[in-house]
């Protein structure tokens, strides 16, 4: 687990009004508009008023960032990614990441986790049981006998706290309490989303305990590089820097190995169609329903580029830079007559992909695994960029 002893927080500026028509805390006098004047006709393809409510005491809203090329529409509940824009070959702008048209939707039992960032533990724990230091802990279920993106109760049926926002970024709060969906320790989080200046969409996370615990938080962001609502992801082109992949039971918990992705289809060192090897007769593919599963990725410690995915249709192409050592590649197995989605659309089977940064599922009960484990006095720390371009 990274430990850090400083920020990297960028300090920014007090919050702003939502949306559609952000104004900027900066003095500019330069005759150029200014991001969020770029931003303001901009079409996120859902309504700020959608997104606008009050749960409990906690109000939420919907927010967007840009750098004048790309803009993304991030909503504090859950603090969900709802729409990001980057333009294709041609110039126009095209929505990657899908979603629901309002908040309602997006509060509905079984959702998805649509564009939210998940935990306290992305993806699978075995029946929802960990150990720290001897001390056993029950978690909530939510995935037949399992524990998925931290129970019924994860950090993606949260309202966050906004703290920070800028014309480019947007900084959330949560403090998690002890014994939260089953979870030992206070865990306060602080999640930045940014625009990069090469039209990157980067996360960084951090978070700090006052008990040993275990944490590891990844974004559920589903892509379609064809735009969302298009009907498949199986043409697009995927490379993922790994060597390895870990392999899952019918449950789809690790099985504890490490296993090599070549001749499988697990082998992506080489960009190939999504859609290639999705039918095969093999045993793994035949449990994921398709894939979804942890890939080993090949890297040194730091931020690194483990992943590149294209769309033939826009020319649209995403990389991804991480810290992480792991990488879930999830092909939409389980979409199926999504409604509700933006712009009146029904999303359907394989319609989207998930690339979700992370450590490796079930790491708390598979020795072998890196560590998620994070004590009093450490600092979780970590952060991925998933870039955009054009192929040439």
């Amino acid at each position: 687990m990274r430990t850090s002893s400083g920020s990297f927080w960028k300090a920014c500026i007090t919050p702003l009004a939502l949306a559609l028509a952000i104004t900027s805390c900066q003095q500019n006098t330069s005759k150029d508009k200014t991001v969020n004047e770029q931003q303001e006709n901009v079409d996120i393809g859902v309504s700020a008023k959608d997104f606008e409510t009050v749960i409990g005491e906690d109000s939420v809203k919907l927010y967007t960032i840009g750098n004048g090329t790309i803009t993304a529409a991030i909503t504090n509940y859950g603090a969900r990614v709802v729409s990001l824009l980057v333009p294709d070959s041609a110039g126009n702008l095209v929505d990657v990441v899908l979603g629901y048209k309002d908040l309602e939707n997006f509060r509905k039992p079984g959702e998805g986790f649509y564009g939210a960032i998940v935990g306290r533990f992305g993806n699978r724990i075995n029946k929802g049981q960990f150990s720290v230091d001897g001390k056993p802990y029950q978690l909530e279920i939510n995935d037949g006998e399992n524990t998925l993106h931290g129970g019924k109760t994860g950090y993606y049926t949260k309202v966050w706290e906004v703290t920070k926002v800028t014309d480019e970024s947007l900084e959330l709060h949560l403090l998690s309490p002890d014994g939260d969906a089953g979870y030992p320790g206070a865990l306060d989080i602080y999640v930045t989303y940014s625009i990069t200046s090469d039209n990157g969409l980067d996360i960084a996370y951090r978070a700090t305990t006052d008990k040993k615990t275990v944490v590891n938080l990844t974004n559920h962001a589903y892509f379609n590089l064809s735009g969302e609502g298009a009907e498949t992801i199986t043409d697009h082109q995927l490379m993922v820097k790994a060597d390895h992949y870990t392999p899952v039971d019918k449950t789809l918990i690790p099985t504890g190995e490490l296993a090599s992705v070549e001749n499988t289809p697990f082998d992506f060192r080489k960009a190939k169609a999504i859609g290639k090897d999705i039918d095969a007769s093999d045993e793994q593919i035949k449990i994921g329903g398709g894939y979804d599963h942890n890939f080993v990725l090949t890297k040194k410690d730091g931020l690194e580029h483990i992943a590149t995915v294209s769309s033939p249709k826009t020319g649209i192409k995403m990389e991804i830079l991480t810290e992480e050592p792991g990488l879930q590649f999830y092909s939409g197995n389980f979409m199926e007559n999504i409604q509700n989605a933006k712009g009146g659309k029904t999303y359907g089977l394989r319609s989207a992909f998930c690339l979700e940064t992370q450590h490796f599922p079930d790491a708390p009960n598979q020795a072998k695994f890196p560590s998620t484990e994070l004590s009093p006095g450490d600092t979780y720390a970590t952060h991925s960029t998933y870039r955009f371009s054009t192929v040439k």
